[in-house]
């Protein structure tokens, strides 16, 4: 593969139309985020809507406690093998590619899923669902990744994370709408169907990224689609990321290891599988679950309370976004777990003393709860894992730890209401309050500061022993 020279290549500056302004780039990056970022959107309904449809497939299908467990866990099986070959498809196929291709596979799936005639069949199709949810969870934020300007990025790609939280609040919604219509299950499934064509669609009309053209030797069409994201640094940025490349040809996982790359894969994996530990989707998947026990005997005030949840848990979201280029990603990460950690032992108090307040003073909890998540684990976790890999292993990087977080999810959704049962609700909430404070210690001493960085900066910090190379001024958004 040969590297052109800049000499020999016409800049980034020689193909910008002069009329185009900062704001039209700055309009562009955000239209590509928010359509990538449907991709978020059905990772969280699919999610999400699991929750209130459970209540009814108990009925329909009577189901025991493990089969509820299995109806939870069998889309985390299908986004586990998602993780695992996700990576290597979009290398193959490109970002771009896989992503529409994922948004065609999620309108089947949740047409297939709603139409189950059985519950053996229903599980076979959560399971094809999970594929394009294990794929896209991880694909999504990497696709707005390799498209954002460095001082955008933190908040372009949490914008996945707001779309997935987004997808959650209206699942419950929908779920709500649909219990209290006496419609059931099936139709709060087939709803997916709609963005999952959303994806498709609006993909058609994006580009490839520049990142993945310049890795296949396309750097023409690398630098032409790098012309259409930034007017500011983007000279600079091509050849970072033609030095990225170079070092990186023929590298194997080996050299890779070597060459101390193999700290950030640690680091990816330790905050993959701590986002789960800290016990975030018995919240998603159970919150009915857990406000029946609390008292909430009916199940339209139980979706209702969980409802309320998904709204709480979006708007943080949200603040997250706007705020997390500014703040930094250590600070609302360190934040957030000492928050987790203090509404999980508030809320395992709460079942001790069995007041007759006990459900409204556990939806508090679970506020509180969601709101620490949602301003750093939650959208902090996806953020860095698109940005903490080089070039040359970031899809598989990105693939690597987004297994280990399906892994860990599959883990605790097929063990919660086992554990409640046998432990109590209390100790089971105490033992996610445990995880948080070793999600501290790990984030503390292991997580860098990445804020601002481009990511062939962020690729050296590794390489050189987690250490900063001097920089000057920052720069200009886009």
């Amino acid at each position: 593969m040969s590297f052109p020279h800049s000499s020999r290549t016409p800049g980034p500056e020689s193909l910008i139309p002069p009329t185009r302004t900062r704001k039209h780039y700055a309009t562009r990056v955000y239209i590509i985020a928010l359509v990538a970022a449907i991709g978020g959107f059905l990772f969280g309904y699919d999610t999400g809507v699991i929750s209130g449809a459970l209540l009814f497939l108990k009925r329909d299908f009577a189901l025991t406690n493990f089969q509820q467990e299995l109806a939870v866990s069998s889309v985390l099986v299908g986004s586990l093998i998602g993780a695992l070959v996700g990576g290597r498809l979009s290398d193959w196929l490109g970002r771009r590619k896989a992503l529409i291709g994922m948004g065609l596979l999620f309108a089947i799936g949740a047409l297939l899923t709603a139409g189950a005639p059985n519950f053996s069949l229903f599980l076979l199709w959560r399971v094809v669902l999970g594929f394009a949810i294990g794929v896209s969870s991880f694909l999504a934020p990497m696709y707005i990744a390799e498209m954002a300007p460095p001082a955008l990025r933190g908040g372009l790609v949490t914008f996945d994370q707001l779309l997935i939280t987004a997808g959650i609040a209206i699942s419950y919604w929908v779920d709500l709408a649909f219990a209290n219509a006496g419609m059931g299950w099936r139709p709060m499934l087939a709803v997916a169907a709609i963005p999952g064509m959303g994806l498709l669609i609006g993909m058609l009309f994006l580009t490839e990224t520049p990142r993945w053209l310049a890795k296949q030797g396309r750097w023409q069409e690398a630098e032409q689609a790098l012309t259409h994201l930034s007017v500011q640094e983007r000279r600079e940025e091509m050849m970072a990321i033609r030095d990225a490349v170079r070092d990186a040809q023929h590298v194997t996982l080996s050299e890779f290891a070597r060459s101390g790359m193999i700290l950030a894969l640690v680091a990816g994996i330790g905050l993959a599988v701590f986002q789960q530990l800290v016990g975030i989707n018995t919240v998603i998947y159970y919150a009915p679950t857990i406000f029946g026990f609390a008292g909430f005997r009916s199940a339209s005030v139980a979706i209702l309370a969980t409802s309320v949840v998904g709204v709480v848990n979006f708007l943080t979201t949200l603040v997250s976004v706007l705020i997390i280029d500014r703040v930094g990603r250590r600070p609302l990460l360190l934040g957030g777990l000492i928050g987790m950690l203090a509404a999980l032992v508030l809320m395992g108090s709460i079942f001790v003393l069995g007041t007759s307040h006990t459900g409204y003073l556990v939806l508090g909890a679970l506020i509180l709860y969601i709101m620490a998540f949602a301003i750093g684990m939650g959208p902090v976790f996806w953020l860095m894992s698109s940005e903490i890999f080089p070039t040359s292993f970031r899809a598989r990087g990105a693939s690597i730890t987004t297994f280990f977080n399906w892994s860990t999810n599959l883990l605790i959704s097929i063990t919660f209401l086992s554990l409640a049962t046998r432990l109590g609700l209390p100790v089971t909430f105490w033992l996610y309050a445990g995880f948080c404070v070793l999600a501290f210690l790990f984030c503390w001493f292991i997580i860098p500061e990445t804020k601002g960085r481009n990511l062939e900066e962020i690729e050296r910090f590794w390489k050189q022993g987690r250490r900063w190379e001097a920089r000057e001024a920052t720069h200009d958004p886009v």
